[in-house]
């Protein structure tokens, strides 16, 4: 029987997993995206050429390698298509994804809903991509979701009218603009009609592959402190991006599961609303937000920037049982004179490395930093972690001893290429 490799964010999403998918997707059966919906993003550049997911998982560049959409993403099928023409116009045929019956689909009502909800809470916003993404959960989870199995059955005209129905009764209560009921479920037929071919019974394909000992790779969306159950709640995400919803999010045991790599940057970042105790909203942020570029890749909002935070990185991993770390933009922190890690917390006059993501426990904690000396000129060809300046290699190392977790990969560039895989 295979194992499943599990590749998850650990702060707040936009860590540079794609990279890291890309590379294990190379030699992978499948690759299977479990949770989320077009509010993430991953960015690979690949010859030159930039490629941002939005929902088709990052495997999909490698041609022998199934991507498949899981069942617990939410689909806006227009963003789908739309990747999906993107793929072809690049000269891939696409022919290799395949998207879960059970999956969710995020119909026109929901962004409406997710924009009015955001309007209503007015001083307190969540700070949504405004993608529909909650909506759609909620709408699962209080049983009146249009499954993927559905969108494509003669079931889906009496399912989305009535939906449809009911929400511009709210929409009308607000004085909102109505959905126009005939023209949406047209609409949405033809991208049905598009999609139809892709769908496929995933958790009965994913066991087949397990019991013919095929390799599996498993890519997270957003992140451990985004969690809906584990984040910073409210500013979370509305889905499980830990190790729970890659179990949810596809069908698989946790006795499939193999190595769990936890991707991070050598600083930190973060989109939206909530607290973020290691942020530098000084020169210093702005500074690592330029040198890494630092723009969401779904909303291209600025991102807010900081050291990075050892105490979070240790609650993540011990939250999803992590195996090894892949750390990005080593390169981009190493462009830095001096650089700071927080390796603990004061809490109340005491040092402590308990995190919690309870907003009056972190309101009275304070970050303890450790400097180190940056510097790291020009990594992006080394191959080996040994041939590391040593500046770079004190700060990598110091960053295991306090997780407890080795560093499995390094990211020294941009490209898909600028990366020491540890063996």
């Amino acid at each position: 029987m295979s194992k499943v490799n599990v590749i998850l964010g650990t702060f707040y999403g936009d860590e540079g997993k794609g990279k890291i998918i890309d590379y294990l997707s190379e030699n992978a059966d499948a690759s299977i995206r479990c949770s989320g919906g077009n509010n993430a993003g991953h960015t690979i550049n690949v010859n030159g050429v930039k490629y941002a997911f939005h929902l088709i998982p990052s495997g999909i560049l490698n041609e022998n390698t199934k991507a498949i959409i899981g069942n617990g993403v939410v689909i806006d099928p227009k963003v789908l298509i739309t990747e999906i023409e993107e793929l072809k116009a690049n000269g891939h045929k696409v022919d290799n994804l395949y998207i879960s019956d059970k999956a969710h689909i995020i119909m026109p009502y929901h962004i409406m809903m997710d924009r009015l909800q955001e309007e209503l809470r007015a001083g307190n916003k969540i700070g949504t991509t405004a993608r529909g993404i909650g909506p759609a959960y909620s709408d699962k989870y209080e049983r009146s979701g249009i499954r993927v199995e559905d969108f494509i059955s003669e079931r889906f005209e009496s399912l989305a009218r009535d939906n449809i129905m009911k929400k511009n009764k709210i929409f009308s209560m607000y004085g909102k603009e109505e959905l126009d009921i005939d023209k949406t479920i047209e609409e949405y037929k033809g991208y049905a009609n598009y999609l139809r071919k892709y769908v496929v019974d995933s958790v009965d394909m994913l066991h087949t592959m397990l019991e013919e000992g095929k390799n599996i790779v498993c890519e997270g969306a957003q992140a451990t402190l985004l969690d809906i159950d584990f984040g910073n709640y409210p500013f979370v995400t509305s889905s499980n991006p830990t190790i729970g919803g890659v179990l949810t999010g596809t069908g698989i045991g946790p006795k499939y599961i193999g190595e769990v790599y936890g991707v991070l940057k050598a600083y930190s970042s973060k989109v939206g609303e909530g607290m973020y105790l290691t942020e530098q909203n000084n020169e210093i942020g702005d500074l690592i937000r330029e040198l890494g570029h630092e723009y969401g890749t779904t909303t291209k909002r600025p991102r807010r920037c900081g050291w990075l935070d050892l105490v979070a990185l240790k609650y993540s991993a011990r939250l999803n049982g992590l195996t090894g770390l892949a750390i990005n933009h080593v390169d981009t922190i190493g462009k830095l004179d001096k650089i700071k890690l927080c390796v603990a917390y004061e809490y109340k006059g005491e040092r402590t490395t308990r995190f919690s993501t309870n907003m009056d426990y972190l309101k009275e904690c304070t970050p303890i930093y450790e400097e180190f000396d940056g510097n790291f000129g020009d990594i992006s060809n080394i191959k080996r972690r040994e041939d590391l300046p040593e500046n770079a290699k004190k700060y990598l190392d110091r960053i295991e001893e306090v997780v407890k977790v080795p560093i499995k990969f390094i990211g020294t560039g941009a490209d898909r290429d600028n990366m020491i895989i540890v063996k």
